[in-house]
């Protein structure tokens, strides 16, 4: 059928259910017995009370929602557009006797109230009851269309009974093609025990799920519940393997339209299911009233946390965004990616080494960014001890030359993403990162443009980053290699680390180092062990777990901040500031000339020079105490709020 003749129909239809509603108000207001002369009175107001009350429903868009799809949601703008429409029928029932008199036509209006009543009610039900009908034919309909009946979808336990829990029940009674027949929820509120919800009983608590599975023959597990932290996460799975089950989950980030959820969005547990924390609150207009309208750049923005910086600028509307990065693979498909997504913004994608100063400086030049975001930088730390010179290149000149044009240049906020590994440094990576924080900072001392350092530990999934390293090595058949029995880390999503970046850029009034909440560190063995059971496999028994040594430059432990740094709470409840006095500018441009000149020709003087820089740099110290937890966790318990948003 086309659109048009849909349309018309459904018009049609909508107008005789009102009209059918109006009369029989009337003949059981009078009990069936309507005298003719109230009969045709009332016969001459209908048109104008159809026409009224499908005004009210157009008004509020009633007439374009899908029937296929009605929900409550649209029920209830149905009940308040026809309740609007019946007051002010009411009210024009009230008024019509005093009008009358002057207006003889008003005496149609004197419709009795106990018509206006039963008109709404009857009105209100068979609208939503044609709807509701539609709906139910077409799921028939769609039943039918696919062969696989109950007996061959897979039997599922939904485990978690809340919100999110019901818009997969109502998702799976409309997509047969799913093949998922749900056999009951599973829920650790005792309330909602023995509650049948959209047609699926609360049939027992997680505890049950071994009985469960045994008694209804059920194959599988999904994980419902949005919002459950990662020892949640956790514990189910372990109680799904137990009983047998394949678990899949419903992940944190689903999407939600009109009270709908994707159920394509379904996967298996993964470890970043494991490690979740509560999820981040953003205070997105503070974030948005810095970054709409304005143009920004990002370097390094085809990188792990660049890419994710530009996905999250970009949703915030900027007038413009200059995508800085010297691989042209990465920078294709991030450029190629946003303007997919993005087709009315500006994009601009340069190809360029932040350590090319005439390159870089054409390009703000050229196109005049008020909010620089610098993720540019070499991250890997075996890899830079054994490329000192290019670490310092990259992560001390390179930030060097791009933090003085956003200077020179009046960029209104610049933010760099920094690195734990910046804390008593034992790696060369490390001591770049710190020495480029010190610049930054000292550099905020007489500038007008707002610098910061935003400061962080590993994300989860990142290039080159252990979780990808450990899958491939499953993949391969073991072993899992792993540096350290004791070797911690902390860890957080990319898009969690790069949305606390941009709201510390709402934050920034200058010269400070943020610290975000990484929340416990994470022993790097647990989770070689998390992924090999996430696999379906045992550790050191069908997957060997291998202690390789720690290599140059690394830690046991990572650290957020030093003893020395003065850590303090921000309005943000997931970002800290550190305080510290600031080094002296042109002392410091002195040594990082000395180091900039020492690049790729003595080794050894560079590290010294690198010493000199960065006092706290140090030998690796595997001994070293372990923090006890992220600042959030020791250091903040008494501070107050640095500031306000």
């Amino acid at each position: 059928m086309s659109r048009f003749l849909w349309r018309t129909s459904q018009f049609v239809i909508d107008i005789g259910v009102l009209m059918f509603a109006f009369i029989l108000a009337t003949m059981v207001r009078f009990d069936w017995n309507v005298p003719w002369a109230t009969l045709r009175s009332l016969l001459i107001v209908m048109p104008y009370v159809v026409l009224l009350q499908y005004t009210f429903l157009s008004a509020s868009g009633i007439t374009r929602f899908s029937w296929r799809y009605i929900s409550l949601r649209d029920a209830v703008r149905i009940f308040f557009a026809i309740a609007s429409a019946g007051a002010l029928l009411v009210l024009l029932r009230l008024l019509s006797p005093r009008l009358a008199e002057d207006f003889p036509l008003a005496r149609y209006g004197i419709v009795p109230l106990g018509v206006l009543l039963g008109d709404f009610v009857l009105a209100f039900v068979g609208l939503t009851g044609v709807r509701a009908l539609r709906r139910m034919l077409g799921e028939r309909v769609a039943s039918q269309k696919h062969p696989r009946d109950q007996e061959t979808r897979v039997p599922t336990l939904l485990v978690g009974a809340s919100q999110g829990g019901v818009l997969v029940a109502q998702e799976i009674a409309r997509r047969p093609d799913l093949g998922i027949r749900p056999i009951g929820f599973v829920d650790d509120d005792p309330v909602k025990q023995g509650a049948v919800i959209h047609g699926i009983k609360v049939m027992g608590k997680t505890d049950d799920l071994g009985r469960l599975s045994r008694q209804h023959g059920v194959e599988q597990a999904l994980i419902t519940i949005s919002s459950a932290p990662g020892t949640a996460i956790r514990r189910i799975t372990e109680k799904c393997k137990e009983a047998g089950l394949a678990v899949k989950i419903v992940p944190r980030t689903y999407q939600i339209v009109g009270g709908r959820v994707n159920l394509s969005r379904i996967r298996d547990v993964a470890i970043e299911d494991l490690l979740r924390r509560e999820q981040v609150r953003l205070d997105t207009k503070s974030v948005a009233d810095v970054i709409r309208s304005q143009p920004v750049m990002v370097t390094g923005a085809g990188g792990s946390i660049g890419s994710e910086l530009c996905r999250q600028v970009a949703a915030y509307r900027p007038s413009h965004l200059i995508l800085v990065e010297r691989c042209e693979n990465n920078l294709f498909e991030i450029h190629s990616e946003l303007r997919t997504r993005f087709p009315d913004l500006e994009l601009t994608p340069a190809i360029a080494d932040i350590t090319d100063r005439p390159r870089i400086t054409q390009i703000f030049r050229d196109h005049r960014p008020l909010i620089v975001f610098h993720a540019a930088a070499h991250k890997h730390v075996p890899m830079m001890e054994w490329n000192p010179t290019e670490a310092v290149k990259n992560n001390i000149l390179g930030t060097q030359i791009v933090a003085d044009l956003a200077d020179s240049l009046a960029v209104e906020r610049f933010v760099m993403v920094s690195t734990d590994k910046a804390v008593n440094p034992t790696s060369i990576m490390g001591a770049t990162k710190r020495a480029a924080e010190l610049y930054i900072q000292a550099l905020s001392t007489n500038s007008a443009t707002h610098f910061a350092t935003v400061r962080f530990g590993n994300v989860l999934g990142s290039a080159g980053s252990v979780i990808p390293i450990f899958r491939k090595q499953i993949w391969d058949g073991g072993p899992v290699t792993v540096t350290h029995p004791d070797m911690t880390r902390y860890f957080m999503t990319i898009p969690e680390a790069v949305q606390l970046v941009t709201q510390a850029a709402a934050l920034s009034e200058g010269g400070e180092i943020f610290i975000l909440d990484m929340g416990q560190p994470v022993r790097i063995v647990d989770l070689a062990h998390d992924l090999i059971r996430l696999s379906g496999l045992e550790p050191d028994k069908d997957i060997e777990v291998r202690f390789t040594g720690i290599r140059p430059g690394e830690k046991l432990f990572e650290e957020l901040s030093t003893a020395s740094e003065g850590i303090q709470r921000t309005a943000h409840p997931k970002i800290f500031v550190g305080t510290y006095a600031s080094p002296g500018l042109d002392d410091l441009r002195v040594e990082l000339d000395r180091v900039n000149d020492l690049c790729g020709s003595d080794p050894e003087g560079l590290r010294k020079a690198l010493e000199r820089l960065v006092p706290e740099l140090r030998d690796d110290d595997i001994e070293s105490e372990p923090p006890a937890a992220s600042p959030s966790q020791h250091q903040l318990r008494e501070s107050k709020p640095l500031r306000t948003l």
